[in-house]
């Protein structure tokens, strides 16, 4: 499959149900330039969950996220940050529970495979709504699956992984487990090597990373 229909394809990939199909793929929004202490990566909003994108973007043009940290790290999983209490969290805080004062209703549609950037989803007593943290999110850093660890994860979630579903976790990665629990509203174009590095840095017990890793985020033009 060429690169760039590869590209395209992850982009607009998405579920309903257990039927894919092609997303509209309009470039409406402008990339985002996620930097950190460990490396710059690039991202890309997807259209398909116009709340999400529309309130990050909002967020980075406030500045909201500048010099916060990367909080949680699960290597072979996801990188988190986003969460406000961070900005001046002393060492070995934990971390995860800030928000901007609101949450964001679901839009669940795209995969959440290798490189999606993806809401984290709020807990508490209603959390069964799969509502999203306003302002937290997530980078997939999922290693590509095999037939027996898909296996596995139907087994375990009680679900069925289209054969479509089957072939991109097999080929790309990502983290079947999550799949129809969180909103991935766009992905990593560029910088999937510092994921990487930031997913391998060591962590406390609450999966923290022991070095301070601050993100300042903005639109590129």
């Amino acid at each position: 499959m060429p690169t760039r229909f590869k590209s395209l394809l992850r982009v607009c990939l998405l579920f309903s149900g257990a039927a894919l199909f092609l997303g509209s793929c309009q470039q409406k929004y402008p990339p985002v330039l996620l930097h950190t202490e460990q490396g710059d990566i690039e991202l890309r909003l997807f259209t398909e969950a116009p709340r999400h994108a529309n309130n990050f973007e909002k967020l980075v043009w406030e500045k909201f996220y500048d010099s916060l940290l990367i909080h949680r790290v699960v290597q072979d999983f996801r990188v988190e940050t986003g969460d406000p209490d961070s900005r001046v969290a002393g060492p070995g805080m934990r971390l995860g529970n800030g928000d901007p004062g609101y949450f964001l209703p679901p839009e669940i549609k795209a995969l959440p495979l290798r490189g999606a950037l993806a809401a984290v989803q709020q807990m508490g007593a209603d959390s069964g709504t799969k509502r999203s943290n306003g302002s937290q999110f997530f980078i997939v850093q999922g290693r590509p699956q095999t037939e027996a660890t898909l296996d596995a994860w139907e087994k375990k979630l009680q679900i069925r992984f289209s054969p479509e579903e089957r072939r991109l976790y097999e080929k790309l990665g990502g983290a079947p487990q999550l799949q129809g629990l969180c909103t991935v509203f766009g992905e990593v174009i560029s910088g999937m090597d510092v994921v990487d590095k930031i997913a391998a840095l060591p962590r406390d017990a609450n999966e923290r990373p022991l070095e301070d890793v601050r993100i300042w985020l903005k639109i590129k033009h």
